[in-house]
Formats: structure tokens, sequence, C-alpha cells
């Protein structure tokens, strides 16, 4: 298998940390957002929107991250048997994506490359209560329960592994989250858990 996408982003991190506990081999190319690479006409023909991360499987082109979890969860503990138990992960999964992803690693993004001033400041400004009630509904859904869905971890938790627990890099930090808290150290106690690169080699 064959990665593209840079190990300091949480949606490439999502691949690379279930490719972890499954223990498959694969190689990256450590593609970057905004720079040439990705606007070259060979990754545009892996993926026209121009994206990371793109997963390559001997010929099958995947982007999207959670399509990549999906599929490579697939004959593994991380996607459940039963159907209704199924639903509830796909349910996160959209959640992750709509509700969570946007703000948490928008913000993030910005306090890192964001130039400095008050358009920057506006924009972290205006997702931070986003993120927020991101955070506050995980803890909600967490408290009194080990996983998203049902009673082993799942891609739900996968997924929303990735920004939650560098949610203090948004400036978000989880102190007040006791539950969210105790779900990422249950996420990171998995045998063959491998931790996000350091964002300051991200793009």
């Amino acid at each position: 298998m064959h990665l593209y996408g840079h190990p300091a982003s949480g949606n490439v991190y999502k691949t690379q940390l279930i490719l972890a506990l499954t223990g498959r081999a694969y190689d990256l190319s450590p593609v970057k957002w905004g720079t040439p690479e990705i606007e070259s006409p060979e990754f545009l023909a892996l993926n026209p929107a121009g994206r990371v991360p793109v997963l390559d499987d001997a010929g099958f082109v995947l982007p999207e991250s959670n399509a990549q979890l999906w599929y490579l969860a697939q004959g593994t503990r991380f996607w459940p048997e039963a159907v209704k138990d199924q639903a509830q992960v796909l349910r996160w999964l959209f959640w992750e994506q709509y509700s969570h992803e946007p703000y948490l690693a928008v913000i993030r993004y910005l306090r890192h490359y964001g130039a400095p001033g008050p358009e920057t400041e506006r924009r972290i400004a205006e997702r931070t209560p986003g993120a927020e009630a991101a955070l506050r509904l995980l803890e909600q859904h967490l408290a009194g329960r080990d996983w998203l869905v049902g009673d082993g971890c799942t891609i739900a938790d996968l997924a929303l592994y990735a920004y939650t627990h560098v949610a203090h890099e948004a400036g978000l930090p989880l102190d007040g989250h006791p539950a969210v808290r105790a779900w990422l150290a249950r996420v990171e106690a998995l045998p063959g858990f491998v931790p996000l690169a350091a964002y300051e080699t991200a793009a």
C-alpha cells in the first residue's frame, strides 16, 4: 500500500493509525497541502480534488480519510458485525467530518500557520464555539462508557481521536473533559498504537 499525505495531518494520521493497529506495511509520500506537488497532473490523476490523504492499494485508489478507515477496517475488530453498530459507527464518522474536524482541525491549523493579525483571530473566534460544542458532546457521550460504539474500539474512535487528542494545539485544553481524556488514554493503550508526528513539520 502507498499513502500520500503529510504525517502531521490529523486526517492522514487516521489512516496511518489503522494501518499500524492492523499490522499492515505501507509506504508514505509526504505530500503537503498548498505545494506544487499536490497540484501536479500526477497527483490530480489520483485525486482530482487535490487533497490528501490518498491511499493506493495495488492500483485501487481511494481518497478521503474516513473512507480509507472503512476500507481498511473490513475483516478486523475495528468494524463491528452488527448492522446497528455499523450504522452508529457511520453516524460518528459523518459527525466527525461535519461537526468536529471543521472546527478543531481548522483552529489548530490557524494557530500554527495562520498569518498573525485580526483576520486570523476572527477566524479562530468564529470556529471556537463549534469546537467547544463538539468536545462537550463527546464528553457527554463517553461519560460511563469506554468506546463510542459498543464494547470495543472501532474506526469511529480512531477518526475522532485524531484531532481530539491535539485539541490543546487548537487552544482548547481538555482539563474539563475527564471522560474524553480517559478515552484518549484507552486508544493510546491499543497494541500497535503509533503517535501523531510533530506539527512543527506539518503543512
